[in-house]
């Protein structure tokens, strides 16, 4: 069920934190996909310390850079937990330097704050030998000899999850047993998750890797979630079962659902890879915020703290950037509804939840007057959020016999601009009032 506070929170942030910190390689996929053997990356265990891990500090900054939520990866698909655990020896308490748990101070910080708090949970995991038995149809034997050598385990399971469970070379009966062992440990891994840690705002789920005759039982699992804690949101990627979209990467042309949520990076990289330092422009990132909120959705920024647990310099310096312009302009920000569609204004914006009010995002520098058309509200005041100003604006063209309203033009001075994003802010005496666009209509014919 969609929680109010999640449809107005607009920005989260979102922390891949592992052992692949240790020697800035890419999270799980390293091995997954070849690059280095399962046995070479998990060397990265005695490296991992988390010594400078301060959630305080880290929580403070995310307040500061207008996040209402963050999302922490508890277990990515190494399989490596950052709880203490009973359901894995592999977890940092046991295997790593860092020697305890590292998600209680992280929920307690986040609580201190204001923070909504998320835990990513992958649904896979290419640690557990039952796991991997069924996708990749090996024996036990076959999974462990495997780690030694650098093999593409994606490719293997893209030949094989179409194979049923009677059409490999494994026990069709000893694959059952497999199978049902790793679901039971997923089960209780989540069960564990919502059950120590207090209220968990939004448990996050990815990569459901499957196999012809295997199932999930996602239906099953989100019941439990429901039991445990009925205010818990899940994410689309327990498949079926989601409450809200997660396109990765890419901002959708239109809003993919009514609620969805863009995941995507500061950089290029999900987690901490020093020699990554194609970090965005803050104009690049306000204008990945403006283009979600504008469609009704929220933008998950995502980075990797460093193995000792610092965030990075760069991110730092982004976050405050982004705080500084999201605190200026939170009045268009949060908490808002989803803007006019792009055929009324060539930007970016967002509604107040009565409908009075219009945000404009001026992305781009505007060149004296702002355009907005099809609006039949002829009454408004409009003000630069930037400078404080009342702009001038005024209504040319029209056709009144067709009911069709003219052009209303905002006057824009260079005082009234934001190096970043420009906000452009428009009361009117009643809701809003668009012309549908399917209705619009042709003059021909219609002048005297």
């Amino acid at each position: 069920m969609m929680k109010d506070w999640f449809r107005h929170a607009k920005l989260g942030i979102f922390m891949h934190w592992g052992i692949y910190a240790v020697d800035g390689i890419t999270e799980s996929w390293s091995f997954g996909q070849g690059r280095i053997s399962y046995d070479e990356y998990m060397k990265q265990l005695d490296g991992f310390t988390a010594s400078k891990y301060d959630p305080r500090k880290w929580a403070a900054l995310f307040k500061e850079a207008g996040a209402r939520y963050v999302v922490l990866t508890t277990k990515h698909h190494d399989g490596v937990s950052l709880a203490d655990t009973e359901h894995t020896d592999l977890n940092v308490v046991k295997r790593t330097p860092a020697g305890r748990d590292l998600l209680a101070p992280y929920c307690e910080a986040l609580r201190e704050e204001g923070l909504k708090v998320g835990f990513y949970f992958t649904n896979t995991d290419w640690s557990n030998v039952d796991n991997m038995r069924v996708i990749l149809d090996k024996s036990e034997e076959e999974v462990l000899a495997l780690r030694k050598e650098a093999v593409d385990y994606h490719q293997m399971y893209t030949e094989m999850c179409k194979l049923g469970k009677d059409e490999g070379t494994q026990d069709p009966a000893e694959l059952e047993a497999a199978w049902a062992r790793f679901m039971l440990q997923y089960r209780m891994g989540i069960r564990e998750l919502l059950t120590k840690y207090g209220n968990i705002d939004v448990m996050w789920f990815d990569v459901m890797l499957t196999r012809k005759g295997f199932t999930w039982e996602a239906d099953k699992v989100r019941e439990m979630i429901r039991e445990l804690n009925p205010d818990t949101m899940v994410n689309a990627r327990l498949v079926g079962q989601g409450d809200y979209e997660t396109p990765e990467l890419y901002i959708p042309l239109r809003p993919l659902a009514e609620h969805w949520e863009l995941c995507s990076t500061f950089n290029n990289s999900w987690g901490y890879k020093p020699d990554d330092t194609a970090y965005k422009d803050i104009r690049q990132i306000v204008r990945m915020l403006t283009a979600c909120i504008a469609k009704g959705g929220n933008l998950l920024l995502s980075f990797g703290p460093t193995p000792e647990g610092e965030i990075p310099a760069a991110v730092e310096e982004k976050m405050r950037a982004l705080g500084k312009w999201a605190h200026k302009y939170e009045e268009a920000i949060y908490p808002t509804d989803k803007g006019i569609p792009v055929e009324y204004y060539h930007g970016d914006s967002t509604l107040s939840e009565d409908g009075r009010t219009l945000y404009l995002f001026c992305n781009d520098k505007p060149n004296e007057f702002v355009l907005l058309n099809g609006i039949k509200n002829t009454q408004m005041k409009v003000t630069s959020l930037t400078s404080g100003r009342t702009l001038s604006w005024t209504l040319t063209g029209g056709a009144p016999w067709l009911d069709m309203p003219g052009q209303i033009w905002i006057e824009v001075q260079e005082e009234d601009t934001d190096a970043i994003c420009t906000v452009i802010k428009i009361a009117f005496d009643e809701p809003i009032d668009m012309i549908p666009c399917d209705e619009e209509k042709s003059s021909v014919g219609g002048v005297d």
